[in-house]
């Protein structure tokens, strides 16, 4: 992990100060990664709206604003027994009946118990600890009976959701992703406005009470004395947030710490970076303090729609990017479904699907309906300001003088192709699966988060130690780590129950491959090449090949978090170069998501053969999946999957991160 964090230690905290309310919303000034470079595109403050803010009430009904498992999953791990909904307030249970979990016959519902979370704003249904969910399942939660604390209001109608169990238990341990202020190794990083609250992103959904100032903490030694706080968990971004009660001193290095107490939803323990794997550790990282940056309010720099817009298609998200002139991020639990709202007329009532702040830049927030907008229709959309509204991680944050609100008109749209959501089913808790011929390891960097297989004998998988309990080992000098199982065919020693897995996940990545390829072609010109390109949501299609080595791909969600990028190719993927600096990588921006990244590859994909480069989104290959070279030192990271149908994967020092 100290190698991924070491790129995130370049974040510009000084040019983000003095650019911030030129460059915010555009991908530049302070972005949580360097790596995702700066945006070519500046935008312009969104322009003054000539109408009148509707009125805002004194009072709301508190909402839920995000769910784990998220509605409609697929695949959710068998042993995930703990199901949760975040409030946009303080509320209290109504009791036991007020959060339920049912199933249909001859599904058996489970029992379990309906807590909150230290904060009152997270409400848990746990499972009794050995309890686990039935596999290739549907799952209904339903939430209500819950009302404000402040108010006394209750939630207007329950919360309903569904999600759909896999076949495999989750032995993977979360991963600390991000940080802010960023990790540096050996550390510390300098330069840090005392006035930053402290983050830190996780590579999965965690348990929300395992996050507590008893397993995040922030100190410093004597003769400073460690700042009091408040920890938060927001279960929309995966994120802890450490808020100091007031601004750090400057001048002093201060020790962040996620200990090990950390778990996620399956209670799993963190693995941290004071350990190697398969131990569960702390994360720790260590910054010093520069003076405070000036309190200035933030504002909405751009919204998608642009105000007065009279052609918005029906099913279209509505985005706000904003200023923030600290050069911080906007706080996500300022940012949701009571602050960010879409009203039309009363016979057609707006919902929030859900309401995102965006991983990549920390500024630009999504509301997506739950239904299709009504064509011919005028919406309103306001983003609330004051002491109740949004805010950045400043501490203390500050806040937008007023309400934004803007206006525009639906229509009905004939849209080009754009790709739906894709099942991956049983392969969905993969990171890499290597076809009918195993996979093969040559580097003792490499790292797997997540389940591996193939449908090959069990010496057919080698240099690869497993510590999910499968009952895989080796030991060979070149031996790298799998965070999670091993399953073979036939079985592999101490579980055999394996190739009854092995061969459910080739299945359901086989049909995933089918449906990639059934979707419509997309356009595509460039010869295929992908190179120094910046694409939009949709389907890319090369009769051919597709190759990336002229230069780094961007791929462009536009505001959407739920945004679909499909390549289909007839034949190979080439990712990168010959040489040192030959690495090509694959840049996410405004709110794009490795897990919805999608390459269906005829042939055979190489990935960054010389070493090194990020790549993003599930590779499915008919034939071999290739990552760097024999010899190569350099650590060549996929956040996505690996999943060859009718041949192996090989890979040399290289960290796959399931999204």
């Amino acid at each position: 992990m100290k190698q991924l964090h070491r790129f995130a230690s370049l974040r510009p905290w000084f040019a983000a100060l003095l650019l911030g309310a030129l460059t915010v919303g555009c991908g530049g000034g302070g972005g949580r990664d360097p790596i995702l470079g700066s945006g070519a595109t500046v935008l312009t403050p969104a322009p003054v709206v000539p109408i009148v803010p509707p009125t805002l009430p004194a009072t709301v009904a508190p909402t839920v604003v995000a769910v784990t498992p998220v509605n409609n999953a697929t695949g959710v791990a068998v042993n995930n027994t703990l199901i949760n909904a975040a409030f946009s307030e303080r509320v209290a249970l109504a009791g036991a009946s007020s959060f339920t979990l049912s199933c249909a016959a001859p599904c058996v519902s489970p029992a379990g118990t309906a807590a909150l979370d230290a904060s009152q704003q997270v409400a848990t249904f746990s499972l009794a600890p050995a309890a686990t969910l039935a596999p290739a399942t549907t799952y209904t939660a339903t939430v209500s009976g819950a009302t404000s604390v402040a108010t006394g209001l209750a939630l207007a109608n329950p919360y309903v959701w569904r999600f759909t169990t896999g076949v495999t238990p989750d032995t993977t341990r979360p991963q600390v992703a991000l940080t802010v202020p960023a990790t540096t190794a050996p550390g510390p990083t300098t330069a840090v406005p005392a006035n930053t609250a402290i983050t830190a992103t996780f590579t999965e959904d965690m348990a929300p009470a395992s996050i507590t100032p008893a397993s995040f903490t922030l100190a410093c030694a004597a003769p400073c004395v460690s700042p009091a706080g408040t920890v938060t968990y927001v279960v929309a971004n995966k994120t802890a947030i450490f808020r100091p009660a007031a601004a750090l001193t400057v001048g002093v290095t201060y020790t962040a710490t996620v200990t090990s107490a950390a778990t996620d939803l399956a209670r799993n323990a963190l693995a941290g970076n004071q350990a190697p794997l398969p131990a569960a550790s702390a994360y720790v990282w260590t910054f010093v303090t520069a003076a405070p940056v000036p309190a200035a309010n933030i504002s909405v720099l751009s919204t998608v729609p642009a105000a007065g817009a009279a052609n918005v298609c029906a099913n279209a998200s509505i985005n706000a990017t904003f200023s923030v002139p600290s050069g911080f991020e906007m706080d996500p639990t300022t940012v949701n479904a009571a602050t960010f709202t879409v009203t039309g007329p009363a016979s057609a009532p707006v919902v929030a699907a859900s309401v995102l702040l965006d991983n990549a830049t920390g500024r630009t927030a999504t509301f997506t309906p739950l239904l299709p907008l009504t064509a011919g229709l005028t919406y309103s959309a306001v983003i609330r300001g004051g002491s109740a509204g949004v805010k950045d991680l400043a501490v203390p944050g500050n806040p937008m003088q007023a309400s934004h609100a803007w206006s525009f008109t639906a229509v009905n749209c004939v849209l080009p192709p754009v790709p739906g959501a894709i099942v991956l089913g049983a392969a969905a808790p993969f990171a890499s699966y290597g076809g009918t011929a195993g996979m093969t390891n040559q580097g003792i960097n490499t790292v797997i988060n997540g389940d591996i297989g193939t449908t090959a004998v069990s010496t057919a998988v080698t240099g690869f130690h497993d510590i999910g309990g499968s009952g895989y080992t080796e030991t060979p000098l070149n031996i790298g780590t799998v965070n999670g199982l091993i399953y073979t065919y036939p079985p592999a020693p101490g579980n055999a129950a394996t190739k009854v897995v092995a061969d459910a996940a080739l299945a359901a990545a086989q049909v995933a491959y089918n449906q990639l390829v059934a979707m419509p072609a997309g356009s595509f010109a460039g010869a295929g090449e992908l190179g120094l390109l910046t694409l939009a949501p949709g389907t890319y299609t090369s009769a051919t090949s597709f190759k990336l080595t002229a230069g780094d791909l961007t791929l462009d969600a536009q505001g959407n978090p739920n945004a679909i990028f499909v390549f289909q190719m007839g034949s190979s993927l080439t990712v990168g170069i010959a040489g040192p600096l030959g690495a090509r990588s694959i840049v996410l921006k405004n709110g794009a998501q490795a897990k919805n990244v999608f390459w269906q590859v005829g042939t055979s994909a190489t990935i960054n053969g010389a070493g090194g480069g990020f790549m993003k989104g599930t590779i499915i290959a008919q034939q071999a999946i290739t990552f760097s070279t024999a010899g190569n030192a350099t650590m060549t990271v996929l956040d996505g999957r690996a999943l060859s149908l009718i041949s192996g994967v090989t890979m040399v020092n290289t960290r796959i991160n399931l999204p």
